[in-house]
């Protein structure tokens, strides 16, 4: 395109108004500069677009034509604009969110529910999965935000703490009483009793298995679960000790249908926050990290 837009938001007036006084004053541009413009953009495009008459000035064959054009762009501009101010009012988007499991159920949801709740024309869109698959597809920017452990190494992450968690291992009073039973009142429960873990290449069983080799521990019997709501089941069961986050047990701490196992050493408590690439940062993104985390600059 030669001419610039405000030219042709110039013709634009002065065809739809036929007099180019009303267009000076619709514009709030003087007549000489009407006239320029107008002069400028003939002269851009090699044809005459008016005729003056004794009302003001009318459109030529290539003017009516050239007119017709630039009512359906300015249309489709004003439509465009209409609909940003209809997606900004209603808070219309979509959040793209990496997390496992777990911290869905047990983290995510209460601050979904509440979000949505406020912002109902907003999608969201959970990718459920392990911990490493959120932080590369956090890297690739194929996720708005991805609810995680702090990672050791952030790269190119900018990372939010939510919340402190910390790992316990936790059994019925009766799997606890039957064991002691059974094996003796100081046996050692990691080679006694069966240990209930998540399976391997989880970010908690690295964790926890990191755990064991700085402790010595060597757990003689385990059962693997692919979900934590799986262990938790399977603890309330009565079929051994399962490694659970601490937080996600607290109604089964509180009733005693569970039991904490007190460690010599207590396990390392890890963080987990919001992680999101700097540069991919939504309106809607930054609506969802302000609800859930009011008092932390973003």
């Amino acid at each position: 395109m030669e001419s610039s837009l405000s030219q042709y938001r110039i013709f634009f007036a002065v065809a739809r108004t036929g007099n180019i006084s009303r267009a000076a004053k619709e514009l709030f541009i003087s007549q000489p500069a009407i006239s320029k413009s107008i002069s400028k953009l003939e002269e851009s495009l090699g044809v005459s677009l008016f005729m003056r008459n004794s009302r003001g000035v009318q459109l030529t064959a290539e003017g009516q034509l050239l007119f017709q054009h630039v009512s359906n762009a300015f249309d489709a501009l004003n439509r465009g604009e209409s609909e940003l101010r209809r997606i900004r009012s209603l808070h219309i988007g979509q959040l793209r969110i990496g997390v496992s499991n777990t911290l869905c159920k047990y983290s995510l949801l209460p601050y979904l529910k509440g979000f949505v709740g406020r912002y109902p024309h907003v999608s969201i869109l959970i990718d459920s999965q392990d911990t490493a698959r959120t932080i590369s597809m956090l890297e690739q920017q194929k996720l708005d935000i991805g609810l995680i452990a702090e990672p050791k190494n952030r790269k190119s992450l900018t990372f939010l703490p939510l919340m402190q968690i910390t790992d316990v291992f936790v059994c019925t009073p009766a799997y606890l009483e039957n064991l002691r039973i059974r094996e003796g009142e100081h046996a050692d429960l990691f080679e006694t009793g069966t240990i209930l873990l998540l399976d391997r290449g989880n970010m908690t069983r690295t964790h926890i298995d990191a755990y064991f080799a700085e402790h010595g521990i060597e757990p003689k019997q385990v059962l693997e679960a692919t979900t934590m709501d799986l262990l938790i089941e399977f603890a309330k069961t009565g079929l051994g000790i399962a490694c659970v986050i601490r937080e996600f047990v607290q109604d089964e701490l509180k009733d005693q249908s569970l039991i904490e196992i007190p460690l010599e050493s207590p396990i390392r408590t890890r963080t987990i926050g919001f992680a999101f690439h700097p540069s991919c940062v939504t309106r809607t993104t930054g609506d969802f990290l302000r609800f859930c985390l009011p008092d932390r600059p973003l």
